[in-house]
């Protein structure tokens, strides 16, 4: 029981960890693939996995064909159009700060829809303080790497469409799927993102270079970024409230920073240490509202 209770507490610290990796593996892999052809053969190779892991562990399927459906629309969303939207724009210019602000700004966005549907139900005041202090903390960090003048209606269009269906998907998840297996529930998902995906992919016509750092990026998008991290947001999301989960990607700009300053000798400015801590402050502010 003890056990269960750390592992609980410690899922969102972990989730902000592993998720903040995926610029780095960027990072790594785009000079060597075309996004989306990366992206089908990282759905492609994860499947092999959970279909493993199916198996080994006899996880039930769900029994209704609805939440069959539930769960491949938000596969879309959250796999396929999310990552595909923000590989596509960095691929086609966009600097990794300037979309990393920019899908940052799910959590407020979130809030505001949940206050329209939900009014005094809503987003507590103390929740809306936490929110703007975490956006004002990402600012600080994100704005200094922002590069202008490299942002172009074709990457934003694909940014701001990246921020939608993360924003949709998580909502839709919230109201709609019921719970399931992790395993099984990820399966179904990343299924419905490949045959979004693929078609789009093999339009692109840039082949995978055999390079160590796309290997390394694969090996690492498949085994942490797809079986841990999709796996922790897919269990935060069943537990959590919507506000909540989406709170703690204001973490993840912050934590890249951090990861890109001890990996690649990046700048960590005075401004972005503040900016951390008031992220950390914002979303500490709304996981007790």
């Amino acid at each position: 029981m003890i056990g269960a209770v750390n592992w609980l507490r410690a899922m969102p610290a972990l989730f902000v960890l592993i998720w903040s990796t995926g610029f780095v593996v960027a990072r790594f892999a785009m000079p060597h693939a075309a996004p989306l052809a990366f992206l089908s053969w990282r759905y492609a190779l994860s499947l092999v996995c959970f279909g493993v892991w199916i198996a080994w562990s006899r996880a039930p399927w769900p029994r209704e064909p609805r939440q069959w459906g539930h769960l491949a629309l938000t596969g879309v969303l959250m796999h396929g159009a999310y990552l595909g939207g923000v590989w596509a724009a960095v691929k086609q210019g966009m600097p990794a700060g300037t979309s990393a602000l920019i899908v940052g700004l799910q959590p407020l966005l979130t809030a505001v829809w949940l206050s329209l549907t939900l009014g005094s139900h809503g987003v507590q005041p103390r929740q809306w303080l936490g929110l703007v202090l975490g956006l004002g903390g990402l600012v600080l960090v994100v704005w200094p790497k922002v590069e202008f003048g490299e942002v172009t209606t074709a990457n934003l269009g694909l940014a701001l469409a990246a921020l939608l269906a993360i924003t949709v998907g998580t909502l839709y998840q919230k109201r709609f799927v019921k719970a399931a297996d992790v395993r099984v529930a990820n399966a179904i998902q990343i299924a419905a993102a490949l045959v979004a995906t693929l078609p789009l992919a093999l339009l692109e016509g840039q082949p995978l270079a055999p390079h160590p750092h796309l290997l390394a990026a694969m090996a690492w998008s498949v085994l942490v970024l797809t079986l841990g991290g999709s796996s922790l947001l897919f269990m935060l999301i069943q537990r959590g409230g919507a506000t909540q989960v989406t709170s703690l990607l204001y973490l993840v700009p912050p934590c890249t920073a951090l990861l890109a300053w001890v990996l690649f000798g990046e700048s960590m400015t005075a401004g972005a240490v503040l900016g951390l801590m008031l992220s950390a402050l914002g979303v500490a502010l709304v996981l007790r509202g």
